[in-house]
């Protein structure tokens, strides 16, 4: 069993900066792959960012690349989501989810979530 805690999120301007954590329970933290996931009210939840159990291999969807930045430290049970130059079309519900093993960018394919934190960009 893992739990996810979310951190980080809030009221931010258009150019701004955040970044999010992810605290998780447990000590298998290291056996799961790890992703980033929003959803923007009356859309669908989709895939931002992902990143290998180890670190070594990260993901990020075309429509953040170059401005959001997924990390982890496994010593502190810990992943991280830095975003940068903020648009207002980034705000949503952030969540993050753990799935064994392999990074994938269907949520269905993912075994825990968090509860999620809300990003707010505004102009």
């Amino acid at each position: 069993q893992v739990q996810l805690v979310e951190s980080g999120g809030g009221l931010v301007q258009a150019g701004g900066s955040l970044r999010l954590s992810c605290a998780a329970s447990g000590r298998t933290f290291s056996s799961y792959a790890m992703g980033w996931f929003r959803q923007a009210p009356g859309q669908e939840r989709e895939f931002v960012a992902g990143i290998s159990r180890n670190g070594g291999s990260t993901y990020v969807a075309d429509s953040v690349k170059g401005r959001f930045t997924i990390s982890r430290d496994n010593a502190k049970n810990t992943v991280y989501l830095q975003m940068i130059s903020l648009k207002i079309e980034d705000t949503a519900v952030y969540y993050c989810a753990a799935i064994l093993f392999r990074i994938s960018t269907m949520q269905d394919a993912y075994d825990y979530w968090g509860q999620g934190t809300q990003v707010t960009v505004s102009s």
